[in-house]
């Protein structure tokens, strides 16, 4: 891939939402809610301090992300959709 992020921000490709609950039930496509889970695909170098030193990031690339509903901006690169955010957007990964 040919996107690289800046500073302290992170592309995040989202994981396909789950189309059957737990109980067996199939969600239609028009009951699904945008994704809220994704894959880490490509690290920024992270933020400088006042100093000018470089802060090393906590995420890397493959982690598996939560954030938010609507965090970080969705952009279209190759034909994938991605979403790019700041690493203090990033809720939890697992």
């Amino acid at each position: 891939m040919a996107l690289s992020p800046l500073a302290d921000r992170v592309v995040i490709k989202a994981l396909e939402p789950e189309t059957k609950t737990a109980g067996g039930i199939i969600i239609p496509d028009n009951a699904k809610e945008k994704p809220q889970r994704g894959e880490i695909v490509a690290v920024g170098p992270g933020k400088s301090d006042d100093k000018g030193t470089i802060l090393k990031m906590e995420l890397k690339v493959g982690d598996k992300v939560l954030y938010g509903k609507y965090a970080g901006t969705e952009v279209n690169v190759d034909g994938g959709d991605l979403l790019i955010m700041r690493e203090s957007d990033v809720l939890a990964k697992y």
